[in-house]
C-alpha cells in the first residue's frame, strides 16, 4: 500500500515558483469508526460493541480534558491539545477574549521515536511509501465536478 499523490502546478501570478509542479496527498476513501471496529474485531479478541463503547467514551473524555486546558497523550499514538488564533490588541488592557480570540482548533502531534542513528520517526509515517494516483474514471469525474 502507498499514500497516493497528484501533481499540481503553481499558477499564482505573484509566485516566484509559478509554473513549478508539486505533489499533494490524495485520499481515496474514508474509514469510519464502525469500519475500524470491524477491522479491529477481526484482528483481536475484543468484540465490536466493546471497541465502539471504548472509542465513544474516549472521545467524550478527551473532549472534557482538552477543554480543561490539558494535553491528552495516547501512548504509541500521539498527543492532542487545543490551540487558538487571535487578533492583536494594542495594549494588554484592551485585550478581550470575546473580541480578540478568533477561533479554536485541535492540534495533533503523532508520537515520535528517535532511533539509534538519532533519526526522528513519527508514528503512522514509519515505512510509509508514496506513489502517483493511478489515472481512472472516478478521479476524472471528481475533477470535472470541482468548482
Amino acid at each position: 500500500m502507498a499514500v497516493f499523490y497528484k501533481l499540481y502546478q503553481d499558477n499564482r501570478n505573484n509566485s516566484s515558483k509559478k509554473g513549478h509542479w508539486y505533489a499533494r496527498a490524495v485520499t481515496t476513501d474514508t474509514v469510519t469508526t464502525d469500519d475500524l471496529a470491524d477491522i479491529m474485531q477481526r484482528n483481536c479478541t475484543v468484540k465490536r460493541s466493546d471497541i465502539l463503547a471504548v472509542i465513544s467514551e474516549l472521545v467524550e473524555t478527551m473532549k472534557t480534558e482538552l477543554q480543561n486546558s490539558r494535553r491528552v497523550k495516547l501512548d504509541r499514538f500521539g498527543t492532542f491539545k487545543i490551540g487558538l488564533s487571535s487578533k492583536s490588541s494594542p495594549t494588554v488592557k484592551d485585550f478581550n477574549a470575546t473580541n480578540n480570540v478568533r477561533s479554536l482548533h485541535v492540534l495533533f502531534q503523532p508520537e515520535l521515536k528517535i532511533d539509534k542513528n538519532r533519526k526522528r520517526n513519527k508514528q503512522f509515517l514509519t515505512g510509509c511509501k508514496v506513489q502517483e494516483l493511478p489515472k481512472n474514471d472516478i478521479v476524472a469525474e471528481e475533477e470535472e465536478t470541482k468548482p
